[in-house]
């Protein structure tokens, strides 16, 4: 019997839905607000230097899934009952990921190391054999991949094994090793590696479904903030505090929406190389955008719990969050339009000025660099959409 799954469930590339975001694609995003919750919730109790580095593995290892994930329903119909079965299927283990992030360097890193494994070798393996039958090339190409994600399954598997000592270092090893397959092609002996210019694909399908994860991320911090002040007494410093978050997510939101989300799309469709400038512009420049906004609810939290805390830690990430974000932007925007936006760099360069500044003579307390963050993106924003009408550029959002 041949190999393959006997329907065709390829996306249709004649049709309307060549480019759509299904309903079940959203549902399986919106398992990652509880990844990105627990995340961030991780990151606020562990603010140490391992912590951040533990903190780091595993918000690679969410945003490797999820955009994973996203390149494999560009190509699959999630319309077709065996694809929204599939991604369904993939939800769930996603789930088990996410709960299991509190005490993934602890008890439950069998729990994380398994359904992370089951993730991403599960979900190779699928689109192996939904287009063994009908695009070969796809085939072969995930077969390489497939490849590489099982020996980086070896190593997720023995880190949740081994002593604590050696959990990191394997995990490390694991997720560099994913990472360096794709940006080798991900070669196998004798039989060849990936070549991203054969590969045909939606550019309006991966800008959109990265925009909801984009407007996701920007919602769990909401979240937090919300539940944060919920639990404390109204107080002028905890009024200005949830005004401040709200003030720099809302700023966040602009700088992203409304100009270089529009612009996303419509560059890979002008490409000659659609999928090179698609992993690179939403693959690995959107990294430090997605970290930038989950440190930015960290801040949050600090904020409004200890408004008046000074020191290394919280300056670093209340500071470090938006400088995150903008240089995840700023290099969004040279990618995709090969020019810098100019505000943008502004801005960088400020908050870079102000984070050493108060890391030499901690002079900010947990509210005030919060503030000033705000305003500085706020003051980005601004300057980003006095720059777009003065080129005649149309809004976006």
């Amino acid at each position: 019997m041949a190999f393959g799954m006997t329907r065709n469930v390829v996306r249709p590339t004649d049709s309307a839905r060549a480019d759509r975001v299904t309903y079940v694609e959203l549902f399986f995003d919106l398992v990652f607000v509880v990844a990105l919750t627990q995340l961030s919730s991780y990151l606020y109790e562990n603010q140490t230097l391992l912590g951040a580095f533990e903190g780091l593995i595993m918000v690679c290892a969410l945003w490797w899934g999820w955009v994973s994930t996203t390149w494999v329903t560009n190509w699959l119909d999630p319309v077709k009952l065996p694809v929204r079965g599939a991604v369904i299927a993939l939800a769930f283990v996603a789930l088990v990921v996410s709960v299991s992030i509190a005490e993934a360097f602890g008890d439950r890193a069998w729990a994380f190391a398994i359904a992370y494994v089951v993730l991403q070798v599960g979900r190779t393996g699928f689109i192996v054999w939904a287009t063994a039958r009908h695009d070969r090339q796809v085939a072969r190409d995930f077969t390489f991949v497939l490849f590489w994600t099982v020996a980086g399954a070896v190593l997720w598997i023995a880190g949740a094994l081994l002593p604590l000592a050696w959990q990191l270092p394997f995990w490390s090893a694991a997720l560099a090793l994913e990472l360096l397959g794709t940006v080798l092609g991900f070669p196998v002996p004798g039989r060849g590696k990936v070549l991203l210019r054969s590969w045909d694909l939606s550019g309006p399908h991966i800008a959109e479904r990265t925009a909801l994860f984009v407007l996701i991320a920007l919602g769990e911090g909401l979240l937090i903030t919300g539940f944060t002040f919920v639990e404390k007494e109204s107080s002028p410093s905890s009024i200005a505090a949830m005004v401040t978050a709200f003030v720099a997510a809302a700023a966040a939101w602009w700088i992203y929406f409304d100009h270089g989300e529009r612009v996303g799309a419509e560059a890979i469709e002008a490409s000659d190389e659609p999928a090179r400038l698609a992993r690179t512009a939403y693959t690995w420049v959107h990294l430090p955008i997605i970290a930038g906004i989950v440190l930015m609810s960290v801040g949050d939290k600090e904020m409004l719990a200890r408004p008046d805390q000074r020191g290394l830690a919280p300056t670093i990430v209340i500071l470090g969050a938006p400088i995150l974000f903008l240089a995840g932007t700023v290099l969004f925007r040279r990618v995709l339009e090969r020019r810098w936006s100019r505000a943008q760099l502004i801005g960088l360069v400020a908050l870079a000025v102000l984070g050493g500044a108060a890391l030499a003579v901690p002079f900010l307390d947990a509210l005030t660099a919060s503030i000033t963050a705000a305003v500085v993106l706020v003051g980005v924003a601004a300057g980003e959409t006095i720059e777009r009408v003065r080129r005649g550029r149309r809004a976006g959002g």
